[in-house]
């Protein structure tokens, strides 16, 4: 329950700070995709389930407050939690290399579905101009983002680790 609690909060805190305070950090009209940092990273520290609840709950949230249907971002945060899930069994934590590439390559595939398949209704197919302006210097500011934000979760991770830890060892019978 502290978990689920603790990730609410969180995903509320990104939805407020990338909405509001993150539009001044704005480097050339492009801002850091928090979200997928946050999914990335709770996945590579908790697992594919816990990524794919992690993108759900991020993906549903994006769907309410900026999306034009509901599910749309869902669907890619799940995707991303379940894909980058897989990363999580023979890695270390502490090395910050896997998170910033992880976050580089899933805003790049994030970002290129979100435009392939608004430029597949609106026929507007000029990927390589997008990617070039668009996805890339994003992806790039969103994996130096995530070496901020990979470290803040990594330190609340440890902390419910160590509550469940506590909690475990206060109820076992010996």
């Amino acid at each position: 329950m502290k978990r689920a609690i603790t990730l609410f909060i969180i995903l509320i805190i990104n939805l407020v700070l990338q909405s509001t305070v993150l539009q001044y950090f704005r480097v050339n009209s492009v801002i850091p995709n928090t979200a997928v940092v946050i999914v990335v990273s709770m996945s590579l520290l908790r697992g594919r389930a816990e990524g794919c609840v992690t993108g759900f709950a991020a993906g549903i949230l994006q769907d309410i407050f900026f999306g034009s249907s509901l599910g749309y971002y869902a669907l890619f945060g799940i995707l991303t939690g379940l894909i980058v899930g897989r990363f999580n069994h023979n890695y270390y934590r502490e090395n910050y290399a896997l998170p910033v590439f992880l976050c580089f390559i899933s805003t790049a595939v994030y970002e290129s579905a979100v435009f392939l398949t608004g430029a597949f209704f609106d026929g507007y197919l000029n990927y390589f101009y997008f990617f070039i302006n668009i996805i890339l210097p994003e992806s790039v500011y969103t994996a130096v983002s995530a070496i901020i934000i990979y470290r803040i979760l990594f330190s609340v991770n440890e902390r419910i680790e160590k509550s469940e830890r506590y909690k475990r060892r206060l109820f076992s019978i010996k």
